[in-house]
């Protein structure tokens, strides 16, 4: 039941935290570092939105929450209240089986009312999606991941046009139109375990991308805050046209595409990735 689901899940939590660190560190792996910046980016709304969108292994995410920084008493209570509604949904939805079979009177009201839970249930998820804040990821701090050589994959969700054309696009980045995502996201099947820091020419396309991808599984998504045109704001370096091995065939970027290709141009500042 829920209150003991509850509990197991504090004692996991209190477990990981102050005996059992090093090896919830080695079964988390890199995903331990994605929690981390969850919590701290939205603290209470991130532990809300992993108990209704199953991103991570249920017993794997009770122990690595205690690693986080959040509190035990906002660890508890979030995970209480956003497990009610589907336990609740899921006890309705037996009881209503059981009376199904049996006969039971109000068969059709009962039935309808589980089915409203479960609806309930299915909605909650985007419910919390919109009251949690955007992960948004300035230029600057992308430069910097970059440059150090860090595994990212920066993925460009305006058009092929706008991708190739005189403004350019970051280099190395991979683009996948925002209108065609839906129907190729699994082209991006290997990077749901990777960083994705998603542009567009400012960063409302981008938001409906991550919105996209976080709901499908991808569990580390950043919105470029500002876009491309924050980047050449910045005066950062950009490929234009599209250059061998980006665009739809590109992957992850990282600071040594700068260095292959004889299209990069920097902007005012005249600072590369």
């Amino acid at each position: 039941n829920l209150t003991g689901a509850t509990l197991g899940a504090t004692l996991a939590f209190l477990l990981a935290r102050y005996l059992g660190a090093a090896w919830v560190e080695r079964k988390a792996g890199a995903r331990l570092q994605r929690l981390n910046r969850g919590v701290e980016a939205e603290g209470w709304r991130f532990v809300a939105f992993v108990r209704l969108v199953p991103l991570f292994p249920f017993n794997l995410l009770n122990y690595a929450l205690g690693l986080t920084r959040i509190r035990l008493g906002t660890y508890v209570l979030a995970s209480y209240l956003f497990m009610l509604p589907g336990a609740l949904a899921y006890t309705y939805l037996g009881y209503a089986g059981r009376e199904a079979l049996t006969g039971g009177a109000g068969l059709v009201r009962k039935a309808l009312l589980a089915l409203a839970l479960l609806a309930l249930v299915a909605f909650l998820p985007r419910l919390i999606g919109r009251l949690r804040k955007r992960p948004m990821l300035a230029v600057d701090d992308l430069r910097r991941r970059l440059a150090a050589g860090e595994e990212i994959l920066v993925l460009d969700v305006r058009t092929g046009a706008d991708y190739a054309g005189e403004g350019g696009h970051i280099p190395g980045a991979r683009n996948l139109p925002l209108e065609e995502l839906p129907q190729r996201i699994t082209e991006l099947g290997e990077f749901t375990e990777t960083p994705i820091a998603v542009v567009c020419r400012t960063d409302k396309r981008s938001a409906r991308a991550e919105r996209l991808l976080t709901g499908q599984g991808f569990a580390d998504v950043h919105v470029v805050d500002g876009g491309m045109t924050a980047w050449a704001r910045a005066g950062l370096a950009v490929v234009r046209g599209a250059a061998d091995g980006e665009g739809e065939r590109g992957g992850r970027a990282h600071a040594g595409a700068a260095g292959r290709s004889d299209r990069i141009e920097t902007g005012r500042g005249g600072r590369h990735v």
